[in-house]
């Protein structure tokens, strides 16, 4: 059951996992600067069945469903709060009946917008600044859209519950959009902040909310620089190939991942540094989830992550 909370104006932005990871790394940068607390945990498991089970050290790990759950931020000028629903996965199926029961929720607190993000692959470069999408139920947030210099969608589609929960939504009267940031195709398959950076600069002046970016600011100019290089590697090498120059093969873009190893006790005892930083001062919750990204660690640590968001005891 959601808890009693009075709120003001409030919007849903709603992430998924998905291309590039830009909706997830938007939603949680969004949870960590603005220390949101955990509202409730969506009950969705009618929704998911369990596809394969874990194994780890010859052990087969207990099975458990993708969670859904919703963080709130109360604005303490109380003009507008914003909550943040994270979903692990999408269900495979039956993805209406979910949104329905989403939006039903958030109407009952007083939810006015509702806004999703995504990513938009193109044949941009990484070093370039992405261009921001936008695509709304409503006239008055096109119009926003267009103020800020979003470029709207003039047709496609958008995939998954990206757009389903925004149907659902214009059947409910509520008004919103979906907001995609720019990506490089050949590299789809990879995180790719600067996007996730690009999407929430537009959405924070939306909401008129003002939140500090320098890290997620300082990630995507790292990976957007080691991708330019790796990208020109796969040039110069196609290049010399075509020319004749050349036999080698262009490396793949998976490769520039780093292969990081099971974690080691120096890596564990960091983050549990990282930890207690981040119980100390949630905004620096973000720092954490980047090394635990890094280190490939997140799913091992993600319960311990979410739980820094639990609101405290009335009484603590």
């Amino acid at each position: 059951m959601l808890e009693e909370e009075k709120l003001h104006d409030p919007w849903l932005v709603a992430v998924w996992p998905g291309m590039g990871s830009v909706a997830i790394t938007a939603g949680y940068y969004l949870m960590a600067k603005l220390e949101m607390h955990m509202l409730a945990e969506f009950a969705a498991g009618e929704f998911f069945e369990i596809g394969h089970v874990n194994v780890k050290d010859g052990m087969i790990q207990r099975a458990s469903l993708p969670r859904s759950r919703m963080f709130l931020w109360k604005d303490p000028n109380r003009k507008r709060d914003l909550i943040v629903f994270l979903g692990e996965a999408q269900p495979p199926a039956r993805g209406v009946a979910f949104c329905r029961q989403l939006i039903a929720h958030a109407k009952a607190l007083g939810v006015v917008r509702v806004f999703t993000f995504a990513a938009m692959a193109t044949r941009m470069r990484p070093e370039h600044e992405p261009t921001v999408f936008g695509a709304a139920i409503d006239r008055e947030t096109l119009d926003e859209f267009k103020q800020l210099d979003v470029k709207a969608l003039e047709e496609g589609e958008i995939g998954g519950l990206n757009g389903v929960l925004l149907g659902v939504a214009a059947e409910n009267g509520l008004r919103g959009g979906c907001l995609l940031g720019e990506m490089p195709a050949v590299f789809s398959q990879l995180p790719f902040p600067r996007a996730a950076l690009s999407v929430l600069e537009f959405f924070t002046l939306m909401a008129g909310t003002s939140i500090d970016f320098t890290e997620l600011r300082e990630q995507a100019n790292q990976v957007s620089s080691r991708l330019a290089d790796f990208l020109r590697q796969i040039e110069k090498s196609l290049s010399e190939v075509e020319s004749g120059a050349s036999e080698s093969v262009a490396p793949k873009p998976e490769e520039i991942e780093e292969d990081v190893p099971h974690l080691d006790a120096h890596q564990r005892q960091r983050i549990e540094k990282l930890f207690d930083e981040a119980r100390a001062d949630r905004s620096k919750a973000y720092l954490l989830k980047r090394e635990l990204d890094r280190l490939k660690a997140f799913h091992e640590y993600e319960d311990r992550f979410l739980d820094l968001f639990k609101k405290p005891d009335k009484g603590g």
